[in-house]
């Protein structure tokens, strides 16, 4: 693995992408569904999509994106404080630029056509402000942001015999 693509993954981040990807996933299939197949509102949608994929996003990211030892009860509180701001501010400045930005560039858009891309935008910002909320407050650790344990290297491992 190469230097930068191992610092990247020790501090963290290749690791909140995957789990991003996997959250990304479960929460934009669950606001399609309740935004297409069953019809609900766009807020509604994109508040069921988020809550289910908040719950899987909290375990993933605690054991493995950022591997805190903090208990629930210490991170959950701000994990779900994090995530609430996160989702809505995010959603909000995506409504925004799907009214605003996607009738300038496809006018007579319909007003789903227009949820739906605000759904895809929202998705996006809610992740990058989510990463940065979540790994320098609810993941925090005292004197500084969470980070992986070091592995040893094979010559520093005891009994490696060098």
């Amino acid at each position: 693995m190469s230097a930068k693509l191992k610092l990247l993954f020790q501090s963290g981040l290749i690791r909140f992408i995957i789990v991003g990807v996997i959250n990304t996933i479960i929460g934009l299939t669950v606001t399609f569904l309740c935004l297409n197949a069953i019809g609900l509102n766009y807020w509604a949608s994109t508040l069921i999509g988020n809550a289910v994929g908040a719950v899987n996003s909290y375990f993933m990211n605690k054991s493995f994106t950022f591997r805190s030892s903090a208990s629930i009860g210490q991170t959950v509180w701000k994990f779900m404080i994090i995530t609430a701001v996160c989702y809505f501010t995010a959603y909000w400045l995506a409504a925004l630029i799907a009214d605003k930005g996607v009738v300038l560039v496809m006018p007579g858009v319909s007003e789903r056509f227009k949820d739906n891309a605000a759904a895809l935008i929202g998705s996006g910002l809610y992740t990058v402000l989510n990463y940065i909320g979540q790994k320098k407050i609810t993941f925090m650790v005292k004197g500084g942001p969470a980070k992986a344990p070091e592995v040893p290297k094979p010559s520093e491992r005891e009994g490696s015999g060098t």
